[in-house]
């Protein structure tokens, strides 16, 4: 099995990015989502892209988002995949790759077999989708919250599209998780944390060094 390709979820500060970068993430990515710890706006967001200049692929998360804001993030954080996490249908993400240009990848939350199957309806409409654990009933957010869902429901998975496995992941679970799953890709958030929103150099270098070993 090759290595998984690594996501460093929530970068908002330069020493974050430099950790992602130093321990060779694939992807980092930026959350435009008012109620988020990890939030950055358009004027954090170009700071950003200017210290990472193209180094590490730039993902921006968003959460029913306005086509005028994801706009205004492409340009301000220069990314080069967006990443849709409310309730985004497979219409609205084949609309966005249309009208952006941009790969799309579809956050689907998973909470049992049924939100598996749901992914194959973005088929021909996103260019990946991520397995992440569902949030509990009235949460204030859709993920990075640490959960992690039943990883045998995605073993020997078949959905016709690329994917990726997120929720609760860390340093100590994530070897077991891609072995156990074959997961492709991998998205880690508040696992590598030392705080709510606050990114921790060397858990991001041990998450990144557990992944490879797997």
């Amino acid at each position: 099995m090759s290595q998984p390709a690594i996501k460093i979820c929530g970068i908002n500060a330069p020493a974050a990015l430099d950790a992602a970068i130093a321990a060779r993430a694939d992807h980092v990515g930026f959350v435009f989502f008012a109620r988020s710890p990890r939030n950055v706006t358009s004027p954090d967001a170009a700071a950003l892209a200017e210290r990472n200049a193209g180094r590490v692929s730039a993902v921006g998360l968003f959460v029913d988002a306005s086509d005028g804001k994801i706009a205004d993030a492409i340009t301000a954080g220069r990314l080069d995949i967006l990443q849709l996490h409310g309730t985004e249908s497979p219409d609205r993400a084949g609309e966005l790759r249309a009208r952006f240009g941009l790969p799309v990848w579809k956050a689907v939350p998973v909470a049992g077999s049924a939100d598996v199957a749901r992914a194959q309806a973005y088929a021909g409409a996103a260019d990946l989708v991520l397995f992440d654990a569902k949030a509990p009933a009235g949460a204030d957010l859709p993920g990075g919250m640490g959960l992690v869902f039943d990883w045998t429901l995605l073993a020997g998975l078949r959905i016709g599209l690329p994917w990726g496995l997120a929720g609760g992941l860390g340093p100590t679970n994530v070897a077991d998780a891609v072995r156990l799953t074959g997961a492709p890709l991998v998205d880690v958030s508040s696992g590598v944390e030392s705080a709510p929103g606050v990114k921790d150099a060397a858990l991001i270098a041990a998450f990144c060094k557990a992944a490879r070993s797997a």
